[in-house]
């Protein structure tokens, strides 16, 4: 085997396929003569001169016919010939239509995807994770590649944009306002009325000192010269703290249940008032804009990238902890749940219909343009090299086929 064959077998084969079926012709056409010479001494050459006739003509004519389609006969510019190089934009064309039309059809991909049950494959990987082999090391290798490739920064600056809009288009008031409302519905909220009161308390105590410094400046000079703006202070700091305790003790305290309506009507607000969602939405946004949240992404993203690059250079040492638990644990989830695995089937059918539906044009665009700009001769021998093969075999089975014409002919003549 030659080099070019070793590296090209399709066209070594069409070569030998062509040496077949020319030298068939050829043996034809010596039969021929020889028959010829030698028809007068038995009958019997007379049919073989008939079968080499017919398969010549036979043989001929496909060879005509299959050369036609790639490139004009001996050179000559016979109309009709070098049919695939003179119409390969038509062809690029046509083929970019018949990919739109009969696979690039969102329909057609959900109906074809309807019966792929995409989460369990996933799930089977997930819960047993191939320990070797070419598609772990090709995966994890990829997978490092394209994150060294793209660049931290891109990387980056593609995370930080996602995330920000992600968050942007987050509805915090409302969502906020809802888990309020759960939680108070659920008496979540009383441990954290008790804690804001302990808080209180606290504050009160190891702040007390202000407290009396603040009532004795403000005390009048009689109150001062007498010391009663001492015992006021105790009597007030005494009654708070009186007040914190029983509010801390008794569930339907009066300033307690106070509060408790407050957090209602807060609630309340944040679902259904637009002006208190407006002024949530407009904190939301200038928190994004602040460059310490930039920073806060920055961080999460490194140290997003660096948890994958070590799962894609070491993935053993990333299935061994808890994220490879997790993710055994997801992939016996997406075997099982049979819930889970509509929902998720559902989001793959729709996410890949989605994407035929954007893509679609720029996919048969691409075909199409990729086909014109290809010149003539790459065209012939790209598509020669496809089915040039069984185009040879064409000529093989027209020169029999004609030579059992042949002798047909020959025998219904010599019957007649």
């Amino acid at each position: 085997m030659t080099l070019r064959e070793r590296f090209h077998p399709a066209q070594g084969g069409v070569r030998g396929m062509r040496i077949v079926a020319t030298g068939l012709l050829v043996a034809m056409a010596a039969l021929f003569f020889t028959a010829g010479a030698l028809v007068h001494l038995h009958p019997f050459w007379g049919y073989v001169r008939a079968f080499a006739e017919a398969a010549m003509v036979g043989g001929l004519a496909d060879w005509f016919a299959v050369t036609a389609l790639f490139r004009h006969p001996l050179g000559l510019p016979i109309p009709h010939t070098a049919i695939i190089p003179r119409n390969k934009d038509r062809i690029g064309d046509s083929l970019a239509a018949f990919l739109r039309s009969n696979f690039l059809v969102p329909r057609v991909v959900a109906r074809r995807m309807a019966r792929l049950d995409v989460a369990r494959a996933i799930g089977r990987v997930l819960a047993a994770p191939p320990r070797e082999g070419a598609m772990r090391a090709g995966a994890g290798k990829l997978a490092e590649t394209l994150l060294e490739s793209l660049g931290d920064e891109r990387l980056g600056q593609l995370f930080k944009s996602a995330a920000t809009q992600r968050l942007k288009a987050l509805e915090i008031a409302p969502l906020a306002g809802q888990l309020m409302a759960a939680a108070m519905a659920e008496d979540r909220h009383r441990p954290m009325i008790n804690a804001a009161i302990l808080w209180a308390g606290r504050t009160l105590d190891s702040n007390e000192h202000l407290f009396r410094q603040m009532i004795h400046e403000r005390a009048g000079s009689i109150l001062r010269w007498t010391g009663l703006d001492e015992t006021l202070s105790t009597k007030i700091l005494d009654g708070l703290f009186r007040l914190l305790g029983d509010m801390a003790e008794n569930r339907d305290h009066p300033l307690r249940l106070k509060a408790e309506e407050a957090l209602g009507n807060l609630a309340d607000r944040l679902q259904n008032d637009p002006e208190l969602q407006a002024k949530v939405a407009a904190f939301r946004d200038s928190a994004l804009a602040n460059p310490a949240v930039g920073a806060w992404l920055d961080g999460m993203w490194q140290s997003a990238r660096a948890a994958m690059l070590r799962a894609a250079r070491d993935p053993e040492s990333v299935a061994a902890g808890r994220f490879g638990e997790a993710m055994r644990q997801m992939g016996t989830t997406l075997q099982e749940d049979v819930r889970v695995r509509i929902a998720v089937n559902r989001f793959a059918r729709r996410a890949t219909a989605a994407l035929v539906a954007s893509y679609g044009d720029g996919i048969v665009t691409l075909v199409s343009e990729t086909v014109r700009s290809w010149d003539a001769h790459t065209v012939t021998d790209r598509l020669e090299n496809a089915v040039g093969r069984d185009l040879q075999y064409i000529r093989i089975n027209g020169t029999v086929v004609g030579g059992l014409v042949g002798i047909a002919i020959h025998i219904v003549e010599t019957f007649a």
